[in-house]
């Protein structure tokens, strides 16, 4: 019952890569590589190179209980905040602030702090109340379409959920599911002076044509 051993029972997708799921929980490849053999001498997951699956589903619900547990007993911190929305096992994608800092790599982050770190993303209309009652088990709150004043919420951590009644496009940047970029970019351009700098290290990343300039008048699409 190791807890890096629960975190990639839990996060594993049908099809998963060790270098996905090493993303997913934010552990080096070398040492998930060497849990997941362990698993699968143990019969509770199978890896071919088509991938990662489940295979003892009975075992992967007591790590699910086991990691509610530990998160638990202490505040989850903002790293682990990223981890627990894999364990779901329900679609969703980094939206807002989050589809900036995935997209920059982690080198944009605006408007959170220690006592106040929102996590946005977009889940599926159908699944809003499974979302809240998951979120639930690690003591976490959640929100629906805005964030939220920091002194309505309890902890410095917090979901902030966009429901779709369409399809969620999902792009995996860095093991991260995200909207495209081109929505991103769209969303940040609705606030462009406070995205400025994410906007300058996307068009010269990605070479889109953004022109993110401080010293260019902003102009309306």
């Amino acid at each position: 019952m190791n807890p890096t051993a629960a975190k990639i029972v839990l996060s594993a997708q049908c099809g998963d890569s060790i270098n996905r799921i090493s993303n997913k929980i934010g552990t080096s490849y070398s040492w998930v590589y060497d849990w997941i053999n362990r698993l699968d001498d143990q019969e509770i997951i199978c890896y071919t190179d088509s991938g990662v699956r489940i295979r003892d589903y009975e075992m992967r619900r007591r790590y699910e209980e086991m990691m509610g547990t530990l998160y638990t007993r202490d505040e989850v911190s903002q790293e682990d905040a990223y981890v627990i929305l894999h364990f779901a096992g329900m679609e969703f994608a980094y939206t807002e602030i989050d589809a900036a800092y995935v997209w920059t790599h982690g080198g944009f982050q605006i408007a959170r702090g220690h006592d106040d770190y929102p996590v946005f993303i977009e889940v599926h209309e159908r699944d809003v109340d499974r979302w809240i009652e998951f979120v639930e088990r690690f003591g976490v709150d959640t929100t629906l379409g805005e964030r939220p004043d920091a002194a309505d919420v309890d902890g410095s951590v917090h979901y902030v959920l966009f429901p779709q009644a369409k399809d969620i496009d999902v792009e995996w940047v860095d093991g991260n599911p995200v909207i495209p970029l081109d929505d991103a970019v769209s969303q940040m351009m609705e606030t462009r002076p406070a995205y400025e700098p994410a906007l300058e290290m996307i068009a010269d990343e990605h070479d889109v044509d953004i022109d993110a300039s401080h010293h260019n008048q902003m102009t309306a699409d």
